[in-house]
């Protein structure tokens, strides 16, 4: 066979080309295989206590249980596949909840009632044992502006309780704080409270951050804000004997000129970029964000088409570089408008009603996120918590039998590779289909043994890394 080129021309325009390739890598290293929050809990800092997200839990399990004392009334509510074949009389449905109890995990999904079952136990189980995965001690617009003596005070007084909850070990896995956003007028604010409350934690903790601890940069529009925040970031590590690098933050995606600027571009990889690898997730502000868009107060909800342009923007602009993405929040609450010991009928009803419409919105909401590949939002009440996790279990249960069969075909394809010495250069696909697998894991709604079913194995699930699971397999076989 002859070739028309020459070995060291091809060399040095392949070594050129890689150097390329590996700028992109770089760039865009692909999702991260890291455990992310399905929600984030923004409570005014004034409020905030050591046992705060454990009182969370109870109200949240009280509201389901008042509202939803079953699976059957859950799965009417938010009509759940197979609901209509569900029973309607109280000694049925105890009857049916008994027998499934009775049946293997692998038995009750040859039943009508296998989703609606699952997804409620599963919601009782995650509140009884973390309701709360992220939360934010807020500063902003859930503390509001107050006299600056009174934010100095809050800020000793909310990481003196986190340092409590961190001792007790009653904080949620994932915490941070939302501070004053970088403009003009709240800059000076924003860093003060920043320092008070850094410098009271560690001081009251021996050093020592809660895992997962992030700071919450709002209403960003220009790198420089990002900038600002990453050489505070060095100095507050200095003064307080932290590693370099320790502190991490988020921004907000709350205004139109982070999602085009002046000069028509999106800007969000220059703001992502500005803060020096230190920002980890960019959360979307749905009020904010609708209002700026010109939005009146009535039609600022998660549903405005407004909303969906920001989070294909948004996608497309970070999409591959390993950023979090988060959805905003609903502002509908489910909670009754009737309070007390002693109501009538009627306004027990309409307590109902108005819970299950709330539920409803809620649940509606955050299936659209998860639809759209936004695999976070916000709440901003207890009472918002089962719904979060009811639309979260019930989209990753629904979709499980599918993923399954993907993502074990997707294993036996790479396995043919490994075995004939082929090269499978697909490895970010396979990270993608194992990702559905561990954040189905990660938030409850699925067990490790389940991921099994898969082809892949405890050890493998463990790496939580497709191109590590392929480099195994090649270990083994070589």
């Amino acid at each position: 066979m002859k070739l028309s080129l020459q070995d060291s021309d091809k060399a040095q325009l392949l070594d050129q080309l890689g150097e390329a390739n590996r700028r992109f890598q770089h760039t865009y290293p692909g999702d991260k295989p890291d455990r992310q929050p399905v929600h984030t809990v923004y409570g005014g800092a004034n409020l905030f206590k050591a046992d705060t997200c454990v009182r969370m839990g109870d109200i949240a399990l009280n509201n389901l249980h008042t509202y939803a004392p079953n699976f059957v009334e859950l799965a009417r509510v938010l009509q759940l596949k197979g609901h209509e074949h569900l029973p309607t009389l109280a000694q049925d449905i105890k009857a049916l909840t008994a027998r499934l109890e009775g049946m293997s995990a692998e038995e009750r999904k040859h039943e009508h009632a296998w989703l609606a079952y699952s997804v409620y136990n599963k919601m009782v189980r995650k509140l009884q044992t973390e309701a709360v995965e992220d939360f934010r001690i807020d500063f902003e617009d859930g503390f509001g502006n107050r006299p600056d003596a009174e934010e100095d005070a809050t800020a000793v007084q909310a990481a003196t309780e986190l340092a409590l909850g961190m001792q007790k070990g009653t904080v949620s896995p994932f915490i941070g704080i939302r501070i004053k956003p970088f403009t003009e007028d709240m800059k000076a604010r924003g860093i003060r409270t920043l320092d008070i409350f850094l410098t009271t934690l560690l001081e009251k903790t021996g050093g020592k951050l809660p895992d997962n601890f992030v700071v919450m940069l709002p209403k960003v529009t220009i790198p420089e804000q990002m900038t600002t925040m990453v050489r505070f970031f060095e100095l507050l590590e200095k003064a307080n004997g932290l590693e370099p690098g320790t502190l991490k933050m988020e921004t907000m995606v709350e205004a139109t000129q982070i999602i085009m600027d002046e000069e028509g571009r999106n800007p969000l990889m220059r703001i992502i970029r500005a803060s020096e690898g230190r920002c980890v997730a960019a959360h979307f502000g749905t009020y904010d964000y609708t209002a700026s868009a010109g939005i009146t107060a009535k039609y600022q909800t998660m549903a405005h088409p407004v909303c969906d342009f920001a989070h294909h923007m948004t996608k497309v602009a970070l999409g591959g570089t390993g950023i979090f993405l988060s959805d905003g929040a609903t502002n509908v609450m489910p909670i009754g408008p009737h309070r007390g010991e002693n109501l009538s009928y009627e306004q027990l009803r309409e307590n109902r009603e108005s819970v299950h419409n709330a539920w409803r919105q809620g649940f509606q909401h955050t299936t659209h996120s998860l639809i759209n590949g936004l695999y976070q939002g916000w709440d901003l009440n207890p009472a918002q918590l089962p719904m979060r996790y009811a639309a979260t279990y019930n989209f990753f249960l629904s979709s499980y039998d599918d993923a399954v069969h993907r993502l074990k075909t997707f294993v036996e394809r790479a396995a043919i590779s490994t075995l004939t010495g082929d090269i499978f250069d697909d490895a970010a696909t396979g990270q993608g289909l194992l990702n559905f697998f561990l954040k189905a894991l990660n938030c409850g709604a699925i067990t490790e043994e389940e991921i099994k079913a898969t082809g892949l194995t405890t050890a493998e699930i463990h790496t939580r890394s497709f191109f590590r699971i392929l480099e195994g397999r090649r270990a083994q076989k070589a």
